[in-house]
């Protein structure tokens, strides 16, 4: 009979499981221990000083750097412990913009929670605040080193995750500071706009852009006609904001809330999914056909195109030219949609409601500007049109689901699966499965690849070829992924790429949690979307079939070509 090793919390019995420290054996019993600088996907930096606990025998000691071990009596929350918190976050505040209501993060922000939770109502020590300039200069994120407490989240985000190290520690002492090198600002930086800072940053030190207020001018504008294209990802994550369950399917309540505050039309970005689809598919087949060089590196995530162009110039040659499925939809509606709106010299604004970042700097590629003007004008996160509706006063709960507009409004399973990581590759597969086999392909199921984090692979027989197929998340991941395909260590086929843990449900502009389950909620609710449509296959899109007959020809003609493909390098940028 095996006995299960246990340890004591709070007078309670608890199994020692395979967690790999006392904090999340904590939080799996339920008990939430404060910290600031602990996340599950980055190292172990215990710099905080908040997850503190009592183990009998050894005294106070943080619980993220503890290794669970049997016969351990711990107690997480004595007078003592509880003091030291409430100094660690007192101190935190000293040194702190305490304009709490005009911050960016007001509402989610982890110092403001802490201190609600510890009582805090007036702080001991008097503010030693000397501020500082707030960089501004990045179209997808706003640094304010005012609101940043030092723990060093953003800094191991963009090194482990991302492989970027665009910003560090900089001076010692209380002149302590987290800066891009050298001082530069963020957009002179090597930053890629991931925004994988933000996702992390427990305060308002790092948040996306805002767009808020150009929006509400343009939605103001009589001269304007505004249109909206919403992400799949935006979708099973906004309701989140007004206190629904993680995962909520709310398509049709954004929807109807982007019409009450003045949006002409609403469109799917799911439908230029399906797009991104037939045209990254022609794409693969055909270097598949020619015998050219292989993989396919995917292009719909900005932040890793960002990063082949600015580190890994060499595998820009095997990236698809496909552009965004944001910027495919803003090209098409700049195109149609004037002459279908009979615009009678009004203008034509295009905005995108995304679960990142990266788009905001995406939209303002020269690439994707002419004459002056974008073809998608402003981004919103989801957060952001979150606070559009609560500022309009509208009851989230009380919204009666409208529909889409079409044709730009009508999308397959395939175009929501986008949405999330391993997501393009399924729905690239139910295309090329039956171009290459003539036959239709079962799910993926793909499986993760001890050799990196964040990648999984699958391979598939299609008749006398084995499709090899690789999903990545993270770009420190796909780096090492490169180094390995030009060194010709591994081979696959197909290689889909997204900077974000979960892709785009996991986005930086996402509404703000700490709930490791929340990435797999909105990715099940995402599937379950998929499941229940009519339409499963981007092929099957009868409107993109017409969209085609009308507008661009051919799948890879050189009409679609003109408007849904890019240029990578210094030629896109």
């Amino acid at each position: 009979m095996t006995t299960t090793a246990t340890m004591t919390i709070d007078g309670r019995s608890v199994a020692v499981g395979d967690e790999r420290n006392v904090l999340e054996v904590c939080r799996r019993e339920g008990i939430d221990i404060p910290t600031f600088c602990y996340h599950s996907h980055l190292s172990i930096y215990g710099a905080c000083r908040l997850c503190l606990v009592d183990i009998e025998g050894r005294g106070v000691v943080t619980s993220c750097t503890t290794v669970p071990e049997p016969g351990l009596v711990i107690r997480t929350h004595t007078d003592q412990i509880r003091r030291m918190r409430r100094i660690a976050v007192e101190l935190l505040l000293a040194n702190h913009d305490q304009r709490c209501p005009t911050c960016g993060k007001s509402g989610a922000c982890r110092l403001q929670d802490l201190a609600r939770r510890l009582g805090i109502r007036e702080p001991r020590f008097a503010s030693t605040l000397e501020r500082r300039p707030v960089d501004a200069s990045s179209h997808a994120v706003t640094r304010d080193p005012n609101r940043c407490v030092l723990c060093g989240d953003c800094v191991r985000a963009c090194r482990e995750v991302q492989g970027v190290g665009a910003i560090d520690f900089a001076h010692r002492g209380t002149d302590s500071t987290v800066v891009p090198a050298w001082g530069e600002d963020l957009a002179g930086s090597g930053c890629v706009d991931c925004g994988a800072c933000v996702a992390v940053c427990p305060t308002g030190a790092l948040v996306p852009t805002s767009s808020v207020d150009a929006v509400w001018h343009d939605l103001h504008d009589p001269a304007v006609v505004v249109v909206a294209q919403i992400a799949p990802a935006v979708r099973v994550a906004i309701a989140e904001e007004f206190g629904q369950e993680r995962g909520t399917m709310a398509t049709g309540q954004v929807v109807a809330a982007l019409r009450r505050l003045g949006f002409d039309q609403v469109m799917d970005t799911g439908f230029a999914a399906d797009l991104t689809v037939m045209e990254e598919t022609e794409e693969f087949i055909g270097r598949v056909s020619a015998g050219e060089r292989l993989p396919q590196f995917t292009s719909c995530c900005p932040a890793w195109v960002n990063y082949a162009e600015q580190y890994r110039p060499d595998i820009l040659p095997l990236l698809s030219t496909c552009r965004s499925p944001q910027q495919m939809l803003g090209a098409l509606a700049k195109r149609i949609l004037p002459q279908q709106l009979k615009l009678e010299g009004r203008r034509l604004v295009m905005v995108s409601i995304m679960p990142c970042t990266a788009k905001k700097g995406e939209a303002r590629r020269p690439a994707f500007v002419h004459d002056g003007q974008p073809e998608v004008d402003h981004v919103l996160t989801t957060r952001e049109l979150a606070a559009m509706i609560a500022e309009q006063g509208l009851d989230w709960r009380r919204l009666e689901p409208e529909s889409l507009d079409m044709p730009f409004g009508f999308k397959t399973g395939a175009g929501l699966l986008f949405g999330h990581g391993g997501g393009v590759t399924e729905a690239v597969v139910r295309l090329a499965g039956e171009r290459l086999a003539g036959q239709a392909m079962t799910p993926l199921d793909p499986q993760p690849d001890p050799r990196w984090p964040g990648l999984r692979r699958a391979e598939l027989d299609l008749g006398d070829r084995r499709l090899r197929l690789a999903m990545v998340q993270g770009l420190a991941s796909a780096g090492a992924l490169a180094d390995a395909v030009l060194a010709g260590e591994v081979e696959y086929d197909l290689i889909e790429v997204m900077a974000c843990p979960g892709g785009c449900v996991g986005g930086a502009g996402q509404p703000v949690t700490i709930d490791p389950q929340a990435v797999a909620r909105r990715t099940k609710a995402l599937r379950e979307a998929d499941r229940t449509l009519q339409l499963h296959r981007s092929q099957d899109n009868h409107l993109v079939a017409a969209l085609y007959a009308e507008h661009l020809g051919a799948v890879g003609s050189p009409r679609a070509h003109a408007c849904l493909h890019t240029c990578h390098g210094a030629a896109g940028h």
